[in-house]
């Protein structure tokens, strides 16, 4: 059952996140191009902006998955109900200080950005995309904890799907109409904020949560240690554009996202290849399966890795062909950067990899013991970050990022070998050497085969295609031979799943 959902969890995610890139590159073209790289820039930074309120969250998010993998193992309703309570109290609170926040933004915005765009018009703009910030707050992210522990991350998947594309029809439209990008951003809160609201619904009745029952604060007191990890998770995704936004401006800030949205994307369908994996690895903790834990995280770790390898190899063979035509008619600034594509490409392939290894260590809900190396990494970031714009530009900025998020890694394998798995260093060795020569040999053969240039999508798709099928045939082959009977495993037990639907149907 916990292959299956796990599957089942990893598909949908997969969906969702395709649906996900293709939305926003449909969505983010639109906007550059009616609206220019300053406002594309000012929505950017304003949705950044306003999620910095979430660290507050100090963690709990993770904090309760992890409290709730036994109770939910066990089907104890009451403990169940306690944790939710506490959790969900503890979330609203976060959504008054944000109505704070909020207010501060709309004064401030305009001036911490240098925009030469009209207060009024900045002002509404952050008022419009903080109402469906507030709404997750308040209504869903409890839910979506809880919905996520017990390994049906499918049910959001699927929500999250119909809410983007939904969205996306909305917009298209609006923009044929000529609507202001404050209409076009009000009908997205309309859409979205459903979504929280039908997550509240369903938990409460799916679950039988007892709304009397006292908040179990107990069960989730590790928020505190989980802050650590939380504050290095945000501020990879973000002191980025915080700091593009602050020292170079918003037109960089417009660069920036559109890198961001292309190579992040990869990052999200590599990620959600592995979707559920948490939830898995803490129902095995929670029911002490010491050896299928170690099988499992190792079938995990290797068939993440292969997909890793194999996506940002192609996503960097065709980044700058796709930003060209993505770009072509925005004069206002040059978006086809070499240096900066390279980076980030870099930056996220080690962001996917070491996802695997927080997913253990947070489902064995060990955050306390390792909180020194997410501020270290938190720090590093911060630090370089500010130092390398000053001197290198956008690319300082990422390449700070690589530097911490390499430290990260060696310190969650270094934890995780002597803490969780049964596993020696030069099993991690080999796996990064494998990793580093898998994506050298993509790149070597794919630079030696005479592609044309490409000046439009079909001609990128036609270029891709085959790049796409190299990478994928180098990747099993380099496997094969490095991790053969790891390779056939991944293999039978993908493969069992589907035949075991196919009996059932039968």
């Amino acid at each position: 059952m916990r292959t299956k959902k796990l599957l089942l969890n990893s598909l949908t995610s997969l969906l969702l996140q395709l649906v996900t890139i293709i939305c926003g590159f449909i969505l983010g073209r639109v906007i550059l191009v009616t609206f220019g790289s300053e406002i594309n820039g000012a929505v950017s930074s304003i949705t950044q902006f306003l999620g910095y309120i979430s660290l507050l969250e100090v963690g709990i998010g993770g904090v309760t998955r992890a409290a709730l993998y036994k109770p939910l193992a066990e089907g104890n309703t009451t403990k169940i109900s306690g944790i939710i309570n506490a959790t969900q109290a503890f979330f609203r609170k976060i959504a008054l200080v944000f109505c704070v926040y909020v207010v501060f933004l709309v004064f401030t915005f305009k001036y911490i950005s240098r925009t030469d765009l009209d207060f009024w018009f900045v002002a509404a703009l952050v008022l419009i995309l903080a109402i469906n910030t507030f709404a997750q707050y308040y209504f869903g992210i409890t839910y979506s904890v809880l919905i996520n522990a017990d390994q049906r991350e499918y049910i959001n998947n699927l929500l999250n799907t119909v809410t983007l594309i939904i969205n996306a029809v909305i917009c298209v439209i609006l923009v044929n109409t000529e609507a202001s990008i404050h209409i076009i951003k009000a009908a997205s809160v309309g859409v979205y904020i459903f979504r929280p609201i039908l997550l509240y619904v369903f938990a409460r009745r799916k679950y039988n949560i007892i709304r009397c029952e006292k908040p179990d604060d107990e069960a989730i007191k590790q928020r505190w240690n989980g802050f650590g990890h939380h504050i290095a998770y945000y501020i990879h995704n973000n002191i980025d554009v915080i700091v593009v936004t602050v020292l170079l401006g918003l037109k960089w800030s417009s660069v920036y996202a559109v890198y961001y949205m292309v190579v992040s994307g990869v990052r999200k369908i590599v990620v959600a290849f592995s979707g559920g994996t948490e939830a898995a690895l803490g129902n095995m903790i929670a029911r002490n399966e010491s050896d299928i834990l170690n099988s499992r995280f190792k079938m995990v770790e290797n068939m993440s890795s292969m997909i890793a390898v194999t996506m940002f190899s192609v996503t960097g063979l065709l980044l700058f062909d796709f930003i060209g035509i993505y770009t072509s008619g925005v004069g206002d600034i040059e978006y086809v950067i070499y240096s900066v594509g390279i980076l980030m490409v870099v930056s996220e392939v080690l962001h996917s990899l070491k996802q695997i290894y927080h997913h253990a260590v947070m489902a064995a809900g060990h955050y306390k013991q390792t909180q020194t190396g997410a501020f270290i990494e938190a720090g590093l970031n911060v630090v370089l970050s500010i130092i390398l714009a000053l001197t290198l530009g956008l690319s300082g900025v990422i390449l700070a990022t690589i530097i911490a998020t390499t430290y990260r890694i060696i310190d969650y394998a270094l934890y995780l070998k002597k803490n969780i798995l049964k596993r020696n260093y030069r099993d991690m060795v080999k796996r990064f050497v494998v990793n580093g020569l898998n994506a050298v040999i993509i790149v070597v053969v794919v630079l030696l085969i005479p592609f044309s240039a490409t000046n439009n999508y079909i001609e990128w798709v036609l270029k891709a295609i085959p790049i796409f099928i190299i990478s994928c045939v180098i990747t099993v082959g380099v496997n094969y031979i490095f991790y053969k009977n790891d390779f056939v495993e991944i293999v039978k037990r993908t493969l069992s799943v589907f035949s075991r639907k196919k009996e059932v149907k039968q």
